[in-house]
């Protein structure tokens, strides 16, 4: 069945929103600005027209996830929030002050794993939002910059003895449940081995660490071996278990496809150069801005290939955002060997040529713009460590991440003209203070 419309029924006891709040103020303009319309008809396809209980509104579903991601809010956090902010009930499409939750907290979750790759119609309503109120003209599409990041999940730093201890756990607790009776279930000395590998660790004695790592290996194999002799044919998630164990139990240091979390799937060890950090637990995400005014106009998710393998799907949708092919895009070195092939044409940032022109060299010193947007969209936008649970998790945080950037300069836009501060509101998004994020 089709969401329902939010409940703005007629009440001459009660005061209305509009008749409380600034109507001044960047949220309410911004509601205005957005078309929900537009939005609903993107998203509402997931639904079926069949009968049944109606889902709760789009407009106040897509607008929470706006605000949690532009506010840097948990799902818990943002909708309690919401019942305190009149001006956030009323972005949400409410006339009346609302003084309940308006859903439980595991809605939203439910939500953005029904809707998928259509989350990303709220990136795309930005784009149009900024498009239609001349903050983006259709020349900034032409110039693009591209560059990729990682996304760290959210897991601790995987070890050989944090993983035999934790999956052992999991099956001895999988092993009650079913009513299997086990030999042994090594809690007490497990334990025990696993603070004494990280003290020895601590202290540079690996010998004495290496050798508790060992007894952890040990007790994983035992357990293993128990359940498979009490329980031949295991059920379905008994044996997707097992089948994860025995991988952690036999991967070897420089086996390809390794596992680092028991958990979560979607956990790739990325190596990005950082002095500071050396190696990253996650997935690879391509983020296209403009090269002028630094709008995402694309967020796409991936494992981990190589940079010059993700630009043509990164280039592509881009194109499905704007509705127009960039012209020029420029990337860093690790770019090298893309095979692009079409309109679009790749410039390498390294040696600029001594041939290219001084708008050719402005734009390419331009390339590093890219950088800070990323900044930004992980430090203010959620994307710093990703919470959310498999490959649809990835896709859908970067998503959502990128367009609470894009949301966060539109309220910008709208407080510098609120307060005429200038008078080239276009302007003012070059010359702004470095945060986004509505004071």
């Amino acid at each position: 069945m089709k969401p329902k419309k939010p409940n703005n029924h007629p009440d001459m006891f009660r005061s209305q929103l509009s008749q409380i709040i600034n109507l001044k103020h960047p949220l309410v303009k911004l509601s205005h600005k957005i078309n929900w319309e537009r939005l609903e008809q993107e998203i509402d396809v997931v639904y079926s027209p069949g009968s049944g209980q109606p889902p709760l509104p789009t407009r106040l579903l897509a607008g929470l996830h706006y605000l949690k991601y532009t506010f840097n809010e948990s799902d818990e956090s943002v909708v309690a929030r919401w019942v305190e902010n009149p001006y956030w009930q009323y972005f949400c499409g409410f006339e009346f002050l609302q003084h309940e939750l308006p859903l439980h907290p595991t809605t939203l979750i439910k939500w953005r794993n029904r809707v998928g790759e259509k989350l990303e119609a709220l990136l795309q309503e930005t784009i149009k939002v900024a498009s239609e109120n001349d903050l983006i003209k259709a020349s900034e599409t032409h110039h693009v910059n591209v560059d990729t990041t990682v996304q760290e999940k959210n897991i601790t730093f995987p070890t050989d003895a944090k993983l035999y201890q934790k999956a052992r756990g999991l099956l001895v607790k999988a092993a009650q449940e079913n009513g299997i009776k086990l030999r042994q279930t090594y809690l007490r000395v497990g334990k025990k081995a696993l603070i004494m590998q990280g003290r020895y660790s601590h202290a540079r004695q690996m010998k004495r660490a290496a050798k508790q790592t060992r007894k952890l290996k040990t007790y994983l194999g035992r357990v293993i071996r128990d359940i498979q002799r009490k329980c031949p044919e295991p059920d379905e998630s008994m044996h997707a278990l097992l089948q994860r164990a025995r991988q952690i139990h036999d991967q070897k240091r420089n086996d390809k496809d390794k596992i680092y979390s028991v958990h979560e799937d979607a956990v790739f060890c990325i190596a990005k150069g950082k002095v500071h950090k050396k190696y990253e637990f996650g997935n690879k995400v391509s983020i296209v801005s403009s090269s002028k005014n630094n709008w995402v106009l694309s967020a796409l998710s991936f494992d981990n290939p190589f940079d010059g393998h993700t630009l043509k799907d990164a280039l592509s949708h881009c194109q499905k955002l704007t509705g127009k092919e960039p012209k020029h895009a420029y990337c860093d070195g690790g770019y090298k060997g893309h095979e692009i092939k079409g309109k679009t044409k790749v410039h390498l940032i390294g040696k600029i040529p001594k041939r290219a022109t001084k708008t050719m060299r402005k734009w390419m010193k331009r390339r590093a713009a890219v950088e800070p947007v990323i900044g930004h969209i992980k430090s203010d936008h959620r994307m710093n460590r990703n919470f959310l649970k498999g490959d649809d998790g990835n896709r859908n945080n970067a998503l959502l991440a990128a367009a609470a950037f894009n949301f966060a300069k539109l309220l910008k836009a709208f407080y510098w003209a609120l307060n005429k501060f200038t008078t080239n509101t276009r302007q003012c998004l070059i010359y702004s203070p470095s945060s986004l994020v509505l004071k």
